[in-house]
């Protein structure tokens, strides 16, 4: 099995780790008690589980200290293990925890943050030996995000994008990070002949690739959703939701949408979705 371990300060960014890792496949159990650790990791591996990510901090007491035994325990079980200490300059683990007005895990009333912090970095230091160092003190969280998924091999998943179509009548998606409003082109429902179909439809195609200005906004949708695509894919976004709207969802923004998905879907994880068709 394959087992990410980690540990460090808290405060440094653990459970942002985590979540990288649970968003990769990985089960992900969150301040496991350290006698509780091989345990745990064998029942994953008997149930099956090829991959798991697990934190240990200095919530686990001076016990921590036994971390690199059970390190060696669990790798000469067979599992492929890695560990990783989260770490961060004192003065930007208090910011963070002024920000958040969060309380220290190891307050007890009497110490003070700084206190805390000191105390911390003492209790969790045999851990620190054994470890792949990230400090977090001036990464952004997409960086930490990034260097997770490298430290723990993960491929990149790469950004979904989502070509949605609507009906401004029925509302506006809340999911869409881009809207774009095609009512102003020529509607295919005032033809009799046009209305019961949908923007899927061969007819209705013609009828809106005839008209000059729906082709020329429909390759300014596509040029800029292009040139912005790179950017939303370095920002480590797993979906980007287009939305096209019409009046009433069934004609113009559903061939929108359907064209650019499947002009896009060449190069990209794409999906089209209408919503007033159900579809």
């Amino acid at each position: 099995m394959q087992l990410i371990l980690i540990t460090g300060l808290s405060g440094s960014g653990k459970s942002v780790a985590l979540a990288v890792l649970e968003d990769a496949g990985h089960y992900c159990v969150d301040n496991l008690p350290l006698d509780m650790v091989a345990g745990v990791v064998e029942s994953l591996h008997k149930s099956g589980i090829p991959r798991a990510a697990l934190t240990v901090d200095a919530r686990a007491g001076a016990g921590v200290a036994r971390l690199p035994e059970l390190v060696q325990q669990l790798r000469a079980a067979g599992h492929d293990l890695r560990v990783m200490f989260l770490e961060a300059k004192s003065e930007t683990l208090i910011k963070r925890y002024s920000e958040t007005r969060r309380r220290h895990p190891l307050s007890d009333g009497v110490m003070t943050l700084p206190e805390c912090i000191a105390h911390e970095r003492e209790l969790v230091a045999a851990a620190a030996d054994i470890a792949h160092h990230i400090d977090t003190s001036d990464l952004a969280p997409n960086t930490l995000r990034a260097w997770v998924k490298d430290f723990a091999q993960i491929p990149a998943g790469g950004l979904t994008l989502l070509f949605e179509s609507f009906g401004f009548k029925h509302g506006i998606p809340l999911d869409a990070d881009f809207v774009f409003d095609v009512r102003c082109l020529p509607n295919p429902y005032y033809d009799p002949k046009l209305r019961p179909l949908t923007g899927l439809d061969g007819p209705v195609a013609v009828f809106i690739e005839a008209n000059p200005d729906a082709m020329r906004m429909f390759a300014d949708i596509q040029h800029f959703v292009g040139d912005w695509l790179p950017a939303f894919e370095r920002d480590n976004r797993s979906y980007l939701t287009v939305a096209i709207g019409c009046t009433g969802g069934q004609h113009r923004s559903v061939y929108f949408a359907d064209r650019l998905a499947r002009g896009f879907g060449a190069r990209h994880r794409t999906l089209a979705r209408h919503r007033e068709l159900g579809t």
